[in-house]
C-alpha cells in the first residue's frame, strides 16, 4: 500500500478537498487510514435520510472512514460536540475546517473500485475489480472479485 499524508486548512470543505485530492492523483483505489482535526460546520446525511442535516458549533473529528476512488467514493464522518455529543453519516460537501485535518490516505495500486447499481439496495454500491496492466485491455465478461463481509 502507498500512502499520502497531508493536512488540510481552516475555511477548506473536508469533502470538496478530499475529492480534488483523488481526481489529481487520479485514484483509482484507497482508504481513509486515518483523520484527525476540528470543525465549524459539519454536514452529514444521517442514516436513512434523503437530505443534509446541519450542524454549526465547534467540532472534534472523531472518526472518517470509507473507500475513495476517481469512480466515486463512499466516505462516513463521525464528529462530537464541546459535550462529548457523538453524531455520524455521511460525509457531504460543508463540512468545513476549523484548524486543522491531518489525513492518511492508503491507496491500494492493485485493484480498482467502481460503483455499480446493487439490485438489491438499487444504490451505487462499491464492485472491486482488479486493476488492469497498463496497456492491457480486461478480459470480456470479467466481474468484480468477490470480497468476504458485508459493506
Amino acid at each position: 500500500m502507498r500512502t499520502y499524508a497531508l493536512r488540510l486548512r481552516p475555511g477548506q470543505d473536508l469533502r470538496q478537498q478530499l475529492t480534488a485530492f483523488v481526481q489529481e492523483h487520479h485514484i483509482r483505489a484507497a482508504a481513509l487510514v486515518t483523520c484527525v482535526g476540528s470543525l465549524t460546520t459539519t454536514t452529514l446525511r444521517l442514516a436513512n435520510q434523503s437530505g443534509p442535516t446541519v450542524y454549526h458549533g465547534h467540532f472534534e473529528i472523531v472518526s472518517l472512514v470509507g473507500t475513495l476512488s476517481v469512480n466515486g467514493s463512499h466516505v462516513h464522518l463521525a464528529v462530537a460536540d464541546s459535550t462529548g455529543r457523538t453524531i455520524g453519516g455521511h460525509l457531504l460537501d460543508g463540512n468545513i475546517i476549523y484548524t486543522t485535518a491531518e489525513l492518511v490516505i492508503g491507496v491500494l495500486d492493485e485493484l480498482d473500485f467502481r460503483r455499480e447499481t446493487d439490485p438489491v439496495s438499487t444504490y451505487q454500491e462499491l464492485a472491486v475489480y482488479p486493476r488492469a496492466a497498463a496497456g492491457k485491455k480486461k478480459a470480456a465478461g470479467a466481474g468484480p472479485e468477490k470480497k468476504a463481509g458485508k459493506q
